[in-house]
């Protein structure tokens, strides 16, 4: 009887192993095809002008979040965004990865309370360690982990940029590895202690986003209750970034923390990813006054390419914010920040090419679209990167 029991414990135990396994194969694709929408479109026509223009370009865009999906970042995927393959044959040099920690359930733009989290589903479905069930820290951390095994199984392909040295390096390396930077979407991972900032600087974080679409311990968000400016813990944070020489991502802030944000810091902002007010407007882009006010301090604003930041998600709307953008703020404040990988509809890297197509199809100068493709982007990190 005994022999029995144990036959019918060891059957249940690989019936669940079994099914997990099954789960680990088959639910996380299933689940990031259905967010990470590849955006049907009308392709435009490149031109061997615009191809030839192309090429010679340094593209960076400012805020992927690739790191979250269970998903080889070296390997070309037919789902998904971006993959090194796809940005490599899309024209890219440089790409911001950006980590998601906690998400509300039925988020919106407009108002969410923080009363759950989507991610740590997730989390558990794609067989994260355990640590990262329970804290965000330890998810940013284990996202930090990922790309570093990438890194490394990339034997020089790719170079992890974390200091202006490194940039400089990579931009002067003939074999040209492609550059990833690593930031942070919220700062909900310090959870609430100063310390764990140092901690992620020492991860390779360089970039902090200050919350997300609910309001957190640094004071209220874009999309959260309270629309509330920095607390006084926020203002620590806000300190010590500038310290650690941390870039400051203003995106899904709510504008009276950005207000204080301009006020506080001795450094220029970045909004990573996002629209303009009067070009689209949306809940999810500042106001003109608060865009205006960034760029006047040196800021950086990256353009996203989903409907609620540009309208029209297409080639050439994105191009037409792009264009708004230079004509509102000067062609030296707008980047790209596309959100690849965001669980939004958009149109992956193969969009790229067909991006500097329509802006030079609206007339933009070839010097413009060079500084928004990338040279901006440069430029702001070999001034504001930390040193070491």
């Amino acid at each position: 009887m005994f022999t029995r029991a144990k036959k019918i414990t060891a059957y249940f135990l690989a019936l669940v192993v079994l099914a997990y396994g099954a789960t680990r194969l088959i639910v996380p694709p299933l689940v990031e095809k259905s967010l990470n929408q590849n955006l049907a479109y009308t392709p435009l026509v490149v031109s061997d002008t615009a191809r030839a223009l192309h090429k010679k370009l340094t593209i960076m865009d400012w805020h992927a979040d690739t790191l979250l999906w269970d998903r080889d970042f070296l390997a070309r995927s037919d789902y998904g965004h971006i993959d090194l393959p796809r940005l490599v044959q899309a024209g890219s040099s440089i790409q911001m990865l950006t980590t998601v920690t906690k998400t509300p359930p039925n988020i919106n733009i407009d108002r969410n309370e923080d009363t759950g989290d989507q991610v740590t589903l997730l989390t558990l479905i794609q067989g994260w360690p355990m640590r990262t069930w329970s804290s965000l820290l330890e998810r940013a951390l284990y996202q930090s982990q990922r790309l570093e095994k990438f890194v490394k199984r990339s034997k020089g392909q790719i170079q992890w940029i974390r200091s202006k040295g490194d940039l400089a390096k990579n931009l002067t390396n003939p074999d040209k590895p492609f550059a990833v930077l690593l930031g942070a979407e919220g700062a909900q991972p310090l959870e609430g202690k100063l310390e764990n900032l140092d901690r992620l600087y020492a991860a390779g974080f360089r970039m902090i986003g200050l919350t997300h679409f609910t309001d957190n311990a640094l004071g209220g968000s874009l999309h959260g209750i309270s629309k509330d400016g920095l607390t006084d813990f926020g203002r620590n944070v806000i300190k010590r970034l500038d310290e650690l020489e941390m870039i400051i991502d203003l995106s899904h802030a709510s504008e009276p923390m950005a207000w204080d944000v301009l006020a506080l810091s001795k450094r220029p902002v970045v909004v990573s990813h996002t629209g303009l007010k009067s070009h689209c407007d949306t809940p999810r882009n500042f106001s003109d006054d608060l865009m205006k006010a960034i760029a006047s301090k040196g800021g950086l604003i990256g353009i996203g390419m989903w409907q609620d930041a540009v309208c029209d998600p297409s080639p050439s709307g994105i191009a037409g914010a792009i264009k708004y953008g230079i004509e509102m703020l000067g062609s030296e404040h707008i980047a790209l920040g596309s959100d690849w990988d965001g669980a939004l509809p958009m149109a992956s890297a193969d969009v790229l090419p067909q991006i500097t197509q329509a802006l030079l199809d609206q007339g933009v100068a070839e010097d413009d679209i060079r500084r928004v493709m990338g040279e901006n982007s440069i430029r702001f990190l070999a001034n504001w990167l930390a040193e070491n």
